[in-house]
């Protein structure tokens, strides 16, 4: 974990995980870089995506570890944020991702500094907010956000990760609300209704791929359309999938679709793929272990009893427990090489 300044004084935040060449992550509204590690599908979303390169994120201003500004949300002040985390990377050209709120900004950094991104991955974006959905709606979550946050965030929950288990929807919850204040979710919630990116869209120059969830109930899948009709020689893949947030619903396959466009390998659904622990774990998932008898068994806490069982799930590119005892049987059941 380091800080970097803007130039207004502000200290952001940001980590890196993994060893390689750089790719810059714009995440989507609200974030926490240690919160976030301790979400166990949030988790193993970013070690996954980090295997081969350097993943770096930042909490913007007013979120997560990040200080507050008196400056209020802007598309430049967001792009004045990303410079000064960009600084550190001392690597041109360098792969971006953005997620969300995340790719507007990709989008118009990658417009404003031509060369300068090798590859643009755009997950869940939109071409103009004022589209994402009726003004009436966007009121009444604004209202609810500003007025009362803890219910704002529990029907924000609803609508970012429709697939989530409850447990997860109550942590993601819990997660909004330690991000930030209720006055800076509303402040930049409102910015994400506000953004219009079209006139940016053909000034982007690098590669470009556009991932959407075809029933995404954030952002409709005809913005990410328009996002990939706006750029040139960009790809579009729609995945199936209603959950906005990326490491909810099937992750394995929006991840896989990443790695994919960086040039970066796509593990193998194989006993090789495991890890050792993982292996163990694998094994008393096929015999029908909770987490917590899991962990007993091991001698781990069950925090880390979850994040295995969700990196086996992400890296076998598989959606559920039963998918994994199923894979695991089957493995088994495979004959040997012959003596």
């Amino acid at each position: 974990m380091a800080r970097v300044t803007t130039t207004d004084g502000t200290g952001l935040a940001y980590a890196s995980i993994g060893a390689g060449r750089p790719v810059m992550y714009v995440a989507g509204w609200l974030g926490h870089l240690e919160l976030s590690w301790e979400l166990p599908p949030e988790r193993a979303y970013y070690e996954s995506l980090a295997q081969g390169c350097r993943l770096v994120r930042y909490d913007r201003a007013g979120s997560g570890l990040s200080a507050p500004s008196p400056r209020p949300p802007s598309l430049a002040y967001e792009l004045e944020q990303l410079d000064a985390v960009v600084a550190t990377l001392d690597a041109e050209p360098f792969d971006l991702v953005g997620t969300s709120l995340g790719a507007l900004v990709a989008v118009a950094w990658a417009a404003a500094h031509p060369g300068a991104v090798r590859r643009l991955v755009l997950y869940g974006g939109w071409v103009s907010g004022a589209d994402i959905s009726p003004p009436s709606a966007r009121e009444h979550v604004l209202g609810l956000v500003e007025s009362h946050w803890g219910l704002g965030s529990d029907v924000l929950t609803e609508i970012f990760a429709p697939d989530a288990d409850d447990a997860t929807r109550r942590a993601f919850g819990r997660y909004q609300r330690a991000c930030a204040t209720a006055a800076t979710a509303r402040a930049l919630l409102a910015l994400s209704y506000e953004l219009d990116v079209s006139s940016l869209l053909p000034l982007v120059q690098a590669p470009t791929v556009v991932v959407h969830r075809d029933r995404d109930r954030a952002a409709p899948v005809a913005q990410a359309r328009a996002l990939a009709a706006g750029i040139t020689g960009a790809q579009l893949v729609v995945l199936p999938g209603r959950s906005h947030l990326p490491y909810v619903g099937d992750t394995a396959a929006l991840v896989g679709t990443v790695r994919r466009f960086l040039g970066l390998p796509v593990p193998r659904r194989g006993a090789r793929a495991l890890t050792a622990r993982q292996g163990e774990v694998a094994a008393l998932i096929s015999e029908g272990c909770t987490n917590r008898e899991i962990a007993a068994r091991l001698g781990i806490d069950e925090r880390s009893a979850e994040g295995h069982v969700e990196r086996i799930r992400l890296r076998l590119g598989f959606r559920s427990r039963a998918q994994i005892a199923a894979w695991y049987v089957a493995q088994r059941g495979r004959p040997g090489p012959a003596n």
